[in-house]
């Protein structure tokens, strides 16, 4: 297994000094004592909730063969006899060695930024450029003050492209991390009211992303979403920032890489896109309008970076939901079959209005029903009751009648739903788990989806521990 860094270049980058005799060097960085792989160092970063430093030696007992820790903790690991890189801070360090990394990368690099949509359209990227070369993006929504550098450290020397995802709760957060990253090309994939307690409307979430301009190249590009009603703000930041060059994606008629048409089901996505003025049909391996939307923007990044376009095309049938972002489980319950749609990663209200289209677009087989599972939107501040109450409209427009909620903002949804929609509401998650377990039928699609907060994984857990997986093949015999 080739070496990501060698732990001379590690001391170098991050300014540590080692203790006791190190190996050659490391093939993987990891922040999870839980899941050291071989040859992993572990980088004892203090989170949010807990201290890496407290993990060391289950790191050590599940195979790390080099730890970093800081100067202060020393004392404290006094018993592990592993070999160390000692620095003065342990996520400064790790900084230190993503900076490194984008030093010596020649790779292409894109990275997303907007309100919804980021983690899938990174993963469409990571699909779609594939056929072009080897491809690093983050495992997973990898996109904060230590996703971002962790992403970054991990990016192999030979890398081709680069996919980094940059979130953010509050103005100022973006700065800092795409000024790492360097990107050559940054989207934007949509502005929608997420976080909306941090912030007075949507103008000020719209110049908290548009902080991603700051940190691209020098000739670098951007990529809007032309549909958006922030797009010309968006464009004038874009500008003031001497953004070299900016494309735009979605349904409007001047935009550059065009959704000219979509159809739609259950399963899959076929659009007509329009990109550098030719029509393709383009199969897509998920549903969701909102997903063949993001994958313009992944489609345009390909061509604006030289990517194999046919390629890039043909990946997309081979896209899947991404966990608990409309992933889809076939459960088998009595005689016959339920489904399962998870949504239960996050939300806000433009997320929420997509996923209820996505259940929307669902067919419940004999007399199974549509049921939205929804739990609070976080960070919505003063907004909250507001933002909670308007939901009751696309579940109406969309015709569905069961609506399970959990949460106490999701009260002022409860109160808002008419006499003909069925509607159970409980303030503990717990509880409409327990609910949801008791109460699904045969033919079912239940919809599952809420702020992270909420742990409406539970529910999705719950029903995959009750009811079996249900394979195609025992659907269909």
């Amino acid at each position: 297994m080739s070496l990501l860094w060698t732990c001379e270049e590690m001391m170098a980058a991050t300014g540590g000094r080692p203790i006791g005799t190190l190996p050659e060097g490391i093939t993987g960085i990891s922040i999870d004592s839980r899941t050291i792989g071989e040859g992993e160092a572990f980088f004892a970063i203090r989170g949010d909730r807990v201290d890496g430093h407290d993990f060391a030696s289950l790191a050590v007992a599940n195979g790390a063969p080099l730890i970093v820790v800081s100067e202060a903790k020393l004392p404290a690991l006094g018993r592990l006899t592993v070999p160390m890189i000692v620095v003065d801070d342990v996520l400064a360090a790790l900084g230190r060695l993503a900076l490194a990394a984008r030093q010596r990368s020649r790779a292409r690099i894109v990275a997303v930024t907007g309100s919804v949509g980021k983690t899938t359209t990174k993963e469409m990227l990571r699909h779609v450029l594939a056929p072009s070369g080897a491809v690093h993006a983050a495992v997973a929504s990898f996109n904060n003050h230590w996703g971002v550098p962790l992403t970054l450290a991990r990016m192999p020397a030979d890398a081709d492209f680069g996919v980094f995802e940059i979130g953010m709760n509050h103005p100022g957060e973006i700065t800092p991390l795409v000024k790492m990253v360097r990107p050559h090309l940054a989207i934007i994939t949509t502005i929608a009211a997420a976080h909306l307690g941090h912030f007075k409307d949507l103008e000020e979430i719209a110049a908290a992303k548009a902080e991603i301009f700051e940190g691209i190249e020098p000739g670098g590009t951007a990529i809007l979403n032309h549909d958006n009603r922030q797009y010309d703000f968006l464009e004038r930041k874009a500008q003031e920032a001497g953004v070299s060059h900016i494309y735009t994606f979605g349904q409007h008629a001047k935009a550059d890489f065009r959704l000219a048409d979509f159809e739609g089901d259950a399963e899959s996505s076929t659009v007509w896109a329009v990109l550098n003025g030719e029509t393709s049909e383009i199969h897509i391996g998920a549903p969701g309008r909102h997903i063949a939307e993001n994958a313009m923007a992944a489609l345009g990044a390909c061509f604006l970076m030289g990517a194999d376009m046919p390629k890039a095309m043909e990946a997309l049938a081979a896209l899947r939901p991404v966990k608990g972002r409309g992933e889809r489980h076939l459960l088998g319950i009595g005689e016959g079959h339920l489904t399962l749609i998870d949504e239960s990663y996050n939300a806000n209200p433009a997320s929420m209005r997509a996923a209820i289209a996505l259940l929307a677009s669902a067919t419940p087989e004999l007399t199974g029903r549509r049921i939205a599972a929804l739990g609070d939107m976080l960070e919505m501040g003063e907004f909250s009751a507001r933002v909670h109450e308007e939901l009751a409209g696309p579940l109406l427009a969309a015709g569905i009648e069961h609506v399970w909620l959990a949460g106490k903002e999701m009260a002022a949804l409860k109160d808002s739903l008419p006499g003909n929609v069925q509607v159970a509401y409980f303030e503990k998650t717990a509880d409409l788990a327990d609910f949801v377990v008791r109460s699904v039928m045969p033919g079912d699609v239940v919809m599952v989806k809420s702020s992270l907060g909420l742990g409406f994984g539970k529910i999705v857990a719950a029903l995959l521990d009750n009811y079996p997986a249900f394979s195609d093949t025992e659907r269909h015999s």
